[in-house]
């Protein structure tokens, strides 16, 4: 017998024979709206805090790429061992799948991304990445930990799981559409709705921000080789130049946001790679461009993406040049808009101002950078938030992806008991009311 079905035994024989001491148990309005707190003071014990420290700087030392997280998928299965908590492994090649409560309906999940990026750190501290030319610089560490603190504070609290909550740790949210995979490989049977969280380094501690709708954008990648015919720069009519038909291009590019986009439909066209030619004075042969595109439906992008490909060929075709495109590579795929369920959003608003006060709860605008969240929120209701965990003391603040990033430990706590919180009040909530999400309904921007 596999050691896959064997976990799924035991969760089993955990799940219905296991007898909480408050299953029957209705919580009130009152009892509910004191939880958050509740659950915060839980996870900001000395013992707790210091446990989800020491976990995030484990995996900050040893940062692992998409499909690569081995050791951090054997960290998160080693803590949930000593935790309790049932799993299934391997999801996705490195994902796995934790489950905390009744094993029965309602199930919800709430989910952390795993994966580091190709970056070389240059913060100089006791827990700098031990792998050359990886970091975490976009928070999964912390992601990982918060997740790892959540499942503590329900485990310890499973009395008040009026159902499942199922953990999901993701691999391969940078590029490699690991969410997408986690849904090939069957992780959303039957879970109702998935909460995700991404730390802020613009928010300071004790404050989170989100929005109904569209908060984040569908990208598309594309990489177009212009062929020409390379001669000397000194005598250009033997040539057929690709370096002008790229310029061409580039040009008319941005010509689809400005004057073929309705000013409305928020979209963004760039072109970050232009390589062509070793000589000052030699016509190449060809020219590569390569760039991205986003938008906040993703109507838009599958129209944005016809329009790059007749731009380029028909540019290209002008200077009697001939192209090949391509948009999607094994380690770049489309990733759907990021659009936030309404009801959802009101839950969320709910559990964060019980946990934050309304002034800790903030409205944000969309932003064009996508995550592959979005892949579940296709399929199911999704929610997915910010939370503030801005280093005060930097004097320059520090974007994601950068060699730099920091960020402030503080902000874990909030995190595990805001996943743990709204696991809680959506299993509870959705006993009493009908079955969240149309869906076919999405807002648009």
């Amino acid at each position: 017998m596999s050691c896959s079905k064997v976990i799924l035994l035991t969760f089993t024989s955990f799940l219905f024979f296991s007898k909480p001491l408050f299953s029957e148990l209705s919580l009130s309005s009152e009892a509910l709206s004191e939880i958050p707190k509740i659950f915060l003071n839980f996870a900001k014990k000395d013992e707790i805090f210091d446990w989800m420290v020491g976990i995030r700087r484990k995996i900050h030392e040893n940062p692992e790429l998409g499909y690569q997280e081995f050791e951090t998928s054997k960290l998160i299965r080693e803590e949930l061992d000593k935790m309790g908590i049932p799993y299934k492994h391997p999801v996705a090649v490195t994902g796995v799948l934790g489950y905390i409560g009744s094993g029965k309906p309602p199930f919800v999940a709430i989910r952390a991304d795993m994966d580091a990026l190709s970056l070389q750190e240059m913060v100089e501290w006791d827990h700098k990445s031990k792998n050359p030319g990886k970091m975490h610089a976009c928070g999964h560490d912390a992601h990982v930990a918060m997740l790892l603190g959540a499942a503590k504070i329900l485990q310890e609290h499973r009395d008040l799981l009026k159902g499942t909550a199922v953990l999901f740790f993701q691999p391969a949210e940078e590029g490699g559409g690991g969410a997408k995979k986690m849904i090939e490989a069957g992780a959303l049977e039957n879970i109702e709705a998935i909460f995700g969280i991404h730390s802020s380094l613009s928010l300071p501690l004790g404050e989170a921000s989100s929005r109904s709708g569209p908060i984040l954008g569908g990208s598309g990648f594309f990489e177009a080789v212009i062929s020409g015919k390379g001669g000397h720069a000194a005598i250009p009519q033997h040539s057929i130049d690709p370096i002008v038909a790229a310029s061409s291009v580039v040009v008319s590019l941005q010509h689809l946001v400005s004057r073929e986009a309705d000013p409305l439909d928020s979209q963004v066209v760039t072109v970050g790679k232009f390589q062509g030619g070793d000589a000052f004075n030699v016509i190449p042969d060809s020219v590569t461009i390569a760039g991205t595109f986003r938008t906040f439906s993703s109507e838009s992008l599958l129209q944005l993406k016809q329009q790059i490909k007749e731009v380029i060929t028909g540019q290209a075709a002008v200077q009697q040049c001939n192209t090949t495109i391509k948009f999607e590579t094994k380690d770049q795929i489309f990733y759907p808009p990021t659009v936030n369920n309404d009801d959802l959003h009101k839950l969320f608003q709910g559990v964060a101002r019980d946990m934050l006060g309304h002034g800790g709860v903030k409205d944000m605008q969309p932003y064009m950078g996508s995550e592959d969240f979005s892949f579940y929120q296709e399929m199911i209701p999704g929610y997915f938030f910010f939370l503030g965990m801005k280093d005060e003391t930097l004097e320059q603040p520090v974007s994601p992806h950068s060699p730099y990033f920091r960020r402030n430990e503080g902000g874990l706590p909030f995190g595990a008991a805001l996943h743990a919180s709204l696991a809680v009040r959506y299993l509870s909530e959705s006993r009493t009311t009908s079955r969240l999400y149309n869906e076919d309904q999405h807002d648009e921007l």
